[in-house]
């Protein structure tokens, strides 16, 4: 009898050891910043979470993210872990990064199939004293589904070149509702220009304000674009006051041309 409850007592420690299994930590979690200049095969669905733990491949390989800022989160930016007040440091700090990092001025870095996520360390990071943030360039624009593989290196991509095959075009009818393609592929609106509908300092001036400026900045560009022939179609995207918020001031104008 006493030799029966021992082996049950074993039985019950084995099983108790399975079922708690030690959790190794990630990048996420720790408190060692991420490195620069490196490159991961990150899915559309990972651009959207707060954390991301993806393993780094060599950026000779299919990759299509590669990290291009890492900074450390400023006090006056929040002492608390989901403080909104981060995102718009990080906003503020890896938009002019990525432009710069890419060689892209503010009219074409709205132009182009590719965008940026950010990143930040886990909870369990946080808690650690971690406060690093990592911002990526990712091979797609904004809102994408699927992500495109990137090059091999983005840095100075449009520095001396506009190369079609990562410049915003779209296909239909018209611009609303087209599908949005690389420049290098069929399509019949190309984005020409990225007009300045308000300065730095401006409060939101409406919503048919913004919409009006677009319209009419953007068919005088597009006019002077095409050469002032007699006939041209063009079209524009404005951008609400969520954006606006986030300190955009342009509206994208597009040219009907399967150039």
């Amino acid at each position: 009898m006493v030799r029966r409850t021992v082996v049950l007592l074993a039985l019950a420690l084995v099983a108790t050891a399975c079922s708690n299994p030690v959790r190794h930590d990630t990048e996420a979690d720790r408190t060692t910043p991420p490195r620069q200049a490196t490159c991961r095969d990150l899915q559309a669905t990972d651009v959207h979470a707060a954390t991301n733990t993806s393993p780094v491949v060599a950026c000779s390989k299919p990759h299509t993210a590669e990290t291009f800022l890492v900074g450390k989160l400023p006090r006056e930016s929040g002492s608390t872990y989901d403080d909104r007040r981060h995102g718009s440091f990080v906003y503020d700090t890896c938009s002019k990064a990525y432009r710069a990092y890419l060689g892209a001025d503010d009219s074409l870095a709205l132009r182009i199939q590719l965008s940026w996520a950010w990143f930040r360390p886990s909870k369990r990071g946080w808690d650690r004293g971690a406060r690093w943030y990592r911002c990526d360039v990712v091979g797609g624009p904004d809102g994408a589904k699927v992500l495109r593989r990137l090059p091999a290196t983005t840095k100075g991509l449009f520095s001396t070149d506009l190369p079609d095959a990562w410049l915003m075009c779209a296909r239909g009818a018209k611009v609303a509702g087209s599908t949005k393609v690389p420049c290098s592929q069929r399509h019949d609106w190309r984005a020409v220009t990225a007009v300045k509908v308000g300065q730095p300092q401006d409060p939101y001036p409406g919503d048919r304000v913004v919409e009006v400026r677009s319209r009419d900045y953007c068919s005088d560009w597009v006019g002077a674009w095409m050469h002032y022939v007699p006939d041209y179609e063009f079209g524009y995207t404005w951008f609400k006051e969520a954006q606006w918020a986030t300190g955009n001031r342009r509206s994208v104008c597009w040219a009907r041309t399967d150039q």
